[in-house]
């Protein structure tokens, strides 16, 4: 396969250039990212569909990836309780090599083709679950394993990758792919392709928690209230919602713990 993220950059010689050039050259090389994920949103609509079906049945979503892959998904996995307000383990990110690869590459975690699936299977995972491979190069055998594994048990399997006809997005029954083109250091995924899975990623879960009721108008109604910010913020939500003062809208949201019930009492106040 011939793998575009792999192919040579479009910038030679980088040594040699100063500051500005490098900058340059990188942000012009991001401002086609944005242009790939609109081409890729009709795949990104059909499997968020897809996985809001099983969802509203009580199912659950897992990322699963090697590397800077694995960490985009759990970044976005960790990030949907104190945003929206689900429960831990409603959205699971899941790398290859355990925990302790967040933070340090664990070598040849990836090649493992049946990790993935013991790792899916420790959740107890179910045909009302999905799981969502991310690899950029669409070959890590970690990723690919695992989701035939999941198509053979039922499981609805997607993917987020960077190379077209790749392995990965042949056995996800909804792939995405988003093809950015060579890195500006070459195979370097951790850029070009790491920020398209970022806002397919930003996407996919946003658009979820919207469909499954964790948004009202456009306020995260639902968001943990875990520092004086956020609780500044959704005292400002329900201000606005229900023509208070701040004090009083202060005071609503301390009492109910939430601006979504805080917002429920004021309008049968």
């Amino acid at each position: 396969m011939d793998r575009i993220t792999e192919q040579p950059s479009r910038h030679d010689d980088l040594e040699l250039r100063d500051t500005r050039a490098l900058l340059e050259g990188m942000n012009g090389e991001d401002r086609g990212v944005p242009e790939a994920v609109a081409a890729a949103i009709p795949a990104i609509e059909t499997l968020v569909d897809a996985v809001h079906e099983r969802m509203a049945r009580g199912g659950r979503l897992f990322y699963l990836g090697a590397g800077t892959s694995g960490r985009l998904g759990i970044l976005d996995a960790s990030e949907c309780p104190p945003t929206f307000g689900v429960p831990h383990g409603l959205v699971v990110g899941l790398i290859a090599g355990g925990d302790g690869a967040i933070r340090k590459a664990v070598e040849f975690a990836e090649d493992d083709p049946e990790q993935g699936w013991k790792d899916l299977q420790e959740h107890h995972i179910g045909k009302d679950d999905s799981v969502v491979g991310i690899a950029a190069s669409g070959t890590t055998p970690y990723v690919i394993g695992a989701l035939e594994a999941c198509n053979t048990n039922g499981v609805l399997t997607g993917c987020i990758t960077c190379n077209p006809g790749s392995p990965v997005a042949k056995v996800a029954t909804h792939p995405v792919v988003v093809v950015v083109g060579p890195e500006f250091v070459t195979g370097s995924t951790r850029m070009k392709s790491g920020t398209a899975q970022k806002l397919v990623l930003n996407m996919l879960s946003t658009a979820l928690m919207i469909k499954l009721g964790r948004v009202k108008g456009n306020r995260m109604v639902d968001m943990q209230l875990s520092n004086n910010k956020l609780v500044d913020r959704g005292t400002r939500m329900i201000m606005d919602e229900l023509g208070l003062g701040y004090e009083q809208a202060n005071e609503l949201l301390r009492h109910y713990g939430s601006v979504r019930r805080a917002i429920e009492a004021g309008h049968r106040l």
